[in-house]
């Protein structure tokens, strides 16, 4: 792995920042929201051309292979812009699960392509009415001779749409699968889902007797997903701090411009209060979500409570904060003018995105030893 120094890390993010300051403003997010696509293939290109698209790939493969700690880092700055292209389900989850395989010959012809940018990958694991656990996965496999055929239906699918290879898990007779299938196959079907955010690009696939190549070892399939999962919570985190940090600084200013009875609102001992106490929910957030990528390319006896205290701190922080700063801006929050409403409907989203809050108290809990 290859650690950036505080330095190296500062510059991607200011690097990144500026990128998105320059293309992908409210006004750019706004009609990618009304495009099927979600997001523009000139600024997946500018944050492929960063590097951004191989930060887990191994050097050997065409990627930086910089740890989490770079991806949360750069997350906070997606998550401030309302990024809506593929990172996470591509970049992240797809290859922390290819590389949990072991799989030599699918990350070599796969990780290049994705650490470039020229494919996106997105992963299949969970069936429409599932929870993203090993006992919801609606994909079944079954073996030909040498030749996999999946059947079944996946949910809550990022991306999928725009994805040129479906990582699928699926039950099979020794266990849980991953598998490698083209996306758009014959026998596939996809359905563009409707989603909270409007930023979010979420499908519902189908397969019927579609060919699939086996990833790693049959039966150890729910391991490399875990891994995927873990790595998604870190990613995930960073960007729910990030937007938690956005929208705090956008009622900030807000208050500082509204005047009433002739004074800023923000000169209220009321809007104070709530902005302070909001100031401590945003830095714990992010302190939350750094620690969590730092323990995990650490490896530490740690990694798996921070990831999980992350996972339900970070969450909740962002739902209060976007809640909060739309009851702070008053009336103008709740016209689709605003941008307010956007935060609050991705962080509402991302809430249930890998699961409740609730569900990563308990794991947190069971982390500890509770």
């Amino acid at each position: 792995m290859t650690i950036l120094s505080k330095e190296e890390l500062g510059a991607l993010q200011d690097s990144f920042s500026r990128l998105l300051n320059d293309h992908c403003t409210e006004t750019h997010v706004r009609q990618w929201m009304a495009d099927r696509k979600g997001y523009d293939d000139a600024l997946w290109r500018s944050i492929s051309d960063m590097g951004l698209t191989g930060l887990l790939v191994e050097e050997k493969h065409g990627g930086i292979d910089a740890g989490l700690t770079a991806v949360e880092a750069i997350m906070e700055q997606a998550g401030a812009a309302l990024l809506g292209a593929p990172l996470m389900t591509s970049a992240v989850m797809s290859v922390a699960a290819l590389r949990a395989s072991g799989d030599e010959a699918a990350m070599a012809r796969l990780l290049p392509d994705i650490a470039s940018g020229n494919s996106i990958a997105t992963m299949l694991i969970t069936s429409p009415e599932g929870d993203w656990t090993e006992n919801t996965i609606g994909i079944s496999g079954q073996k030909n001779g040498d030749q996999w055929k999946l059947n079944g239906r996946a949910g809550f699918v990022l991306h999928g749409r725009n994805a040129d290879v479906w990582i699928t898990v699926a039950n099979t007779e020794n266990g849980v699968g991953l598998f490698e299938v083209a996306a758009g196959a014959t026998g596939t079907q996809c359905t563009a889902l409707p989603a909270f955010d409007h930023t979010m690009v979420m499908d519902e696939i189908e397969l019927n007797d579609v060919s699939a190549q086996l990833i790693g070892t049959e039966g150890a399939g729910w391991h490399y997903v875990h891994t995927a999962i873990d790595s998604g919570l870190v990613a995930l985190a960073g960007e729910q701090a990030g937007g938690a940090d956005k929208i705090l600084d956008i009622t900030v200013e807000y208050a500082k411009i509204r005047h009433q009875f002739g004074r800023p609102i923000g000169s209220f001992q009321a809007i104070k209060h709530m902005a302070a106490e909001l100031k401590l929910e945003v830095e714990s957030a992010i302190s939350a979500a750094r620690d969590a990528a730092e323990q995990a390319d650490a490896e530490s006896d740690e990694a798996s409570s921070s990831r999980y205290l992350a996972a339900f701190a970070c969450a909740d922080a962002y739902v209060r904060t976007a809640k909060d700063a739309v009851q702070m801006h008053g009336g103008i929050a709740f016209t689709w003018e605003h941008p307010a409403h956007l935060y609050l409907r991705r962080s509402r989203a991302n809430q249930q995105l890998f699961g409740s809050s609730d569900y990563y108290r308990e794991q947190y809990l069971t982390a500890l030893g509770g």
